[in-house]
């Protein structure tokens, strides 16, 4: 396997990993909205990492269910790979690489509407990246997403770019998509879970066949060095911080409780692992199979 390209199981379901690359992040005080950059930087040099910049990493997964192959979230596109010499924008090239042809990619499911899980469905010119594939999207996102009272609403920044980016994203689509809901079987062995916070309609996944169950949970935990051990740290990104930390903490909690393996969008590549309780907080292991 190519060094983008990561395998494993899930009972009877084949999960490929593909890394969409990284974007290195400053360490300064936007980061979080209710710590400071010290803060921060003390939980980054207890995990041994550099004090002054992170490395967030993007980590699209494939499954291979119900004779169909499903890309779950879509990076950063083609048009970042040329923006940022290939740092990131490199899902296509490694699903190239894993020998998945992205022209036969039958579903797409979208967790939320944030630009390095949505842009990736067009190619630099605007065309389809996933030409066969219907697009699923959580009905919840679309409705606030493609709401212009909403839109009128937005404050300045951060919710008006991304009204805009999503607009420019799904009318180059024509808008034709399947929004799902939640507590529902979006693709076989695989349910849709609501996770709402990161974004109004966010999505994480539950993932079961043969026995084994993965809980896919998309963007809950944005940094394992910062947010698992200090699960009420709120992140400039979220649209709902104290919903956000709050879900964090009931989704851990249960991960803890059942003993279930998460597979998470921003987790060091492959991005598997497993959650204990540590203290007021938690720590992920991570690994490479189940």
């Amino acid at each position: 396997m190519a060094a983008g390209t990561h395998r494993y199981k899930i009972g009877d379901i084949e999960v490929t990993v593909l890394s969409d690359g990284f974007r290195m992040v400053p360490v300064d005080g936007n980061y979080l909205v209710n710590a400071s950059a010290a803060d921060l930087a003390k939980a980054l040099a207890a995990a041994g990492l550099a004090t002054d910049k992170m490395k967030n990493t993007y980590s699209p997964i494939v499954l291979a269910t119900g004779g169909k192959r499903v890309l779950f979230d879509t990076g950063n596109g083609e048009a970042a790979a040329a923006q940022s010499n290939n740092e990131r924008g490199t899902l296509n090239a490694n699903l190239a690489a894993a020998g998945i042809d992205r022209n036969k990619i039958d579903v797409v499911v979208i967790s939320h509407f944030h630009a390095d899980h949505v842009n990736g469905l067009l190619m630099a010119d605007n065309s389809r990246a996933f030409p066969n594939a219907e697009i699923l999207v959580p009905e919840n996102e679309w409705k606030f997403w493609m709401d212009d009272g909403e839109m009128s609403r937005a404050s300045k920044g951060r919710m008006t770019e991304l009204f805009a980016n999503n607009r420019r994203v799904f009318d180059a689509l024509g808008r034709k998509v399947t929004p799902y809901a939640w507590d529902k079987e979006v693709v076989p062995g695989v349910t849709a879970v609501g996770t709402p916070g990161h974004s109004i309609g966010h999505t994480s996944f539950v993932v079961a066949s043969g026995g084994k169950t993965v809980f896919v949970q998309s963007d809950i935990c944005n940094n394992i060095a910062v947010f698992a051990p200090h699960p009420d740290w709120q992140g400039f990104f979220d649209q709902d911080p104290p919903k956000a930390s709050a879900t964090r903490r009931k989704v851990y909690d249960m991960l803890v409780a059942d003993k279930l393996p998460v597979q998470a969008y921003h987790f060091p590549y492959p991005a598997l692992g497993r959650v204990e309780k540590d203290g007021a907080g938690y720590r992920v292991s991570l690994m490479n199979s189940l």
